[in-house]
């Protein structure tokens, strides 16, 4: 019995005594922190009273790094070593780099790593490490406002971060020196912070529109659990980009170039973001460019013209609302709450929007800006094991990938490590043999491709399914995990309805030192994983043209193919044959294709002989 791909698809002690905990929201403009203080979620604020820091990074040539408002304030004096934005390019790859949207005003070091360097005086780093310096200035604040040391933090991500973002984020935390308990998701985070989650059970839109990403969630609270129904967005807008395009319109109008100016640039930013700020009360502002040596240039700008300046990015936001709530299957209607998220909802046309597209006004009596960071600390509070929030669900990530066993030794991986929990998953799988009634499903634990290199957590098997062709039957794999780690695994022949299934005991028995070995060797092994891969897919692949043809000719060889046609294919069998259990995919490829051209004749009559006994004695206007 076996199974053939179709289609795709930590937690903390608890000791008695208060412990020291802290959210952040790592943002791409601004960051903070919050913790519970007698009960009450608020932000830390630093020495001068500013709970707000700008996410920017400046290094100098003498060893110096400077954080928050003193490096914002160099950034159009020193704009190639004042970083700013770097959220956009966290778990990105040099190759990403071209599909980011909009410009980075940095260069990026020329070297051969995979992760991309930003050069600076202080010679080249990383998002990474830009973003440690950012957590760790964090990380001081609340260790000065609390008195003691951090047991813990939780750090917000945009729901759309991919797996990639995420560990580059929970890297950035260790570098700084913080014992990330987990991420959370800010959406949920927000949620969190409205005590949503102790509320009636009902339907709430999270749009969290900041500096630079943008993503909308749907979630479902059911008897105390948030299940996202969907989420969508983009890591690549937000606040920055309006303040690109102001920049872009004053250049314009100024008449100046900045294309070759990174400080022109600058200036040109940051008093666009300034103007922003402005118009979100004021109706009018005036936007003063300076270049050159004492020479400056007015311009005014009307909030209706920042409006259509700004609209083509609303409008996207709204498209994935309507995308979203789509694939969650919920009409705007539907939705009882709508919380606002992120600086950039401050601007009046953007609520505007928002609540015209939802029909109902928005929650923003915490600040945009604090929401994520206020709910972050209450998950962390809780974490702790300090007992506030009674009631709130501690939502967890999946250390390692689930998945099953697929023709080929191989492992297909239904539901990716680090995937935020309560979660579930659904694939499709079919048969490999005519008439096979029968399939075990092989369920496994792990981020290698072979399923001898990954963990083995249970094994069913789905009978009584209805004899067909290959092929023909349609399988459907659920896994679901609930919030305390439970796995169910589930597996239901679409046709006749039979199913089978098993459950498999929370936290699957692995330590952290197991778990970080599995990590470590799938990222060690993983090219030689990949050529693994390739070789056994196109071996299953071989199998399966052997088989199938096998079939056609014992049923239909002698009545359409000659003697020599037989012989002819009967070689190519025989040579696919051959190679299809040794060691070179190229050469099992060229054999597969070799054959399926040797018999491209004989499935043609095959064909045509199965349309002439469908249509013997009809008509063909009958099938029209």
């Amino acid at each position: 019995m076996a199974l053939l791909q179709i289609s795709e698809p930590g937690q903390s002690t608890v000791p008695h005594e208060h412990r020291l905990a802290a959210g952040i929201d790592l943002g791409t403009t601004n960051s903070l922190v919050a913790s519970v203080r007698s009960g009450v979620a608020e932000t830390l604020a630093d020495a001068d009273g500013a709970d707000i820091l700008p996410s920017v990074v400046r290094y100098t040539g003498h060893g110096e790094v400077m954080v928050g408002a003193t490096a914002l304030s160099h950034a159009t004096q020193d704009p190639l070593n004042t970083l700013a934005s770097v959220k956009r390019i966290m778990g990105r790859s040099v190759s990403d780099l071209a599909t980011l949207q909009g410009h980075l005003p940095y260069q990026f070091a020329d070297q051969d790593s995979r992760v991309p360097q930003i050069q600076t005086a202080a010679g080249p780093v990383t998002s990474i490490e830009v973003s440690a310096e950012i957590l760790k200035t964090l990380r001081v604040r609340a260790e000065d406002s609390l008195g003691g040391d951090l047991s813990g933090v939780v750090i917000t991500v945009p729901a759309y971060f991919d797996d990639a973002q995420r560990q580059a984020t929970k890297d950035a935390g260790r570098l700084a020196g913080l014992n990330v308990f987990r991420l959370l998701n800010e959406p949920t985070a927000a949620a969190v912070a409205y005590g949503l989650d102790r509320q009636a059970e009902g339907v709430t839109a999270v749009y969290d529109l900041g500096g630079g990403t943008f993503d909308v969630s749907v979630l479902a609270l059911t008897r105390g659990v948030f299940e996202v129904l969907s989420t969508g967005g983009d890591t690549a807008l937000g606040g920055d980009d309006f303040d690109r395009e102001i920049a872009a319109w004053v250049l314009e109008k100024a008449d100046l170039d900045a294309g070759r100016d990174p400080q022109l640039l600058r200036k040109a930013l940051a008093e666009a973001r300034r103007a922003k700020e402005s118009l979100t009360h004021a109706g009018e502002t005036v936007i003063c460019l300076e270049h050159g040596t004492g020479i400056s240039k007015e311009i005014r700008l009307t909030r209706d013209r920042f409006e259509q300046l700004i609209w083509p990015y609303i409008r996207k936001t709204i498209a994935w609302c309507r995308k979203t709530l789509r694939e969650a299957d919920v009409e705007p209607s539907q939705v009882q709450h709508i919380i606002l998220v992120g600086g950039s909802t401050r601007i009046p046309c953007v609520r505007r929007h928002v609540q015209e597209f939802f029909g109902r006004p928005a929650l923003s009596d915490i600040d945009p800006d604090k929401v994520v960071a206020i709910g972050a600390a209450q998950q962390a509070d809780m974490l702790a094991g300090n007992g506030s929030g009674e009631g709130v669900l501690l939502l967890d990530v999946l250390p390692l990938s689930l998945g099953v066993e697929t023709m080929g030794n191989l492992v297909s991986r239904l539901i990716e490590r680090n995937t935020a929990i309560p979660v579930a998953r659904a694939q499709e799988f079919t048969t490999f043999k005519d008439g096979q009634t029968a399939m075990r499903i092989h369920v496994l634990q792990g981020e290698r491709e072979k399923v001898e290199d990954c963990r083995s957590l249970a094994t069913f098997d789905l009978t009584n399914i209805p004899p067909m062709v290959a092929g023909a039957a349609h399988i459907k794999v659920t896994f679901q995990v609930d919030a305390d780690g439970l796995l169910s695994v589930s597996a239901q022949e679409k046709t006749s309805g039979v199913s089978a299934s098993v459950d498999v005991k929370p936290s699957y028995g692995l330590t952290d030192t197991e778990i970080e070995r599995m990590l470590k060797d799938s990222f060690e092994y993983a090219e030689q994983d990949m050529h693994a891969r390739q070789l056994a897919e196109r071996q299953v692949e071989a199998k399966r043209v052997l088989e199938a043809l096998g079939s056609a000719l014992e049923k239909d060889g002698d009545d359409l193919l000659s003697a020599q046609e037989r012989e002819i294919i009967g070689q190519a069998q025989a040579e696919l044959e051959a190679v299809c259990e040794g060691e070179d995919s190229e050469q099992i490829k060229q054999a597969v294709e070799n054959l399926e051209h040797t018999s491209e004749a004989f499935v043609a009559r095959r064909m045509n002989q199965s349309v002439r006994r469908v249509m013997r004695g009809h008509r063909v206007e009958e099938f029209e």
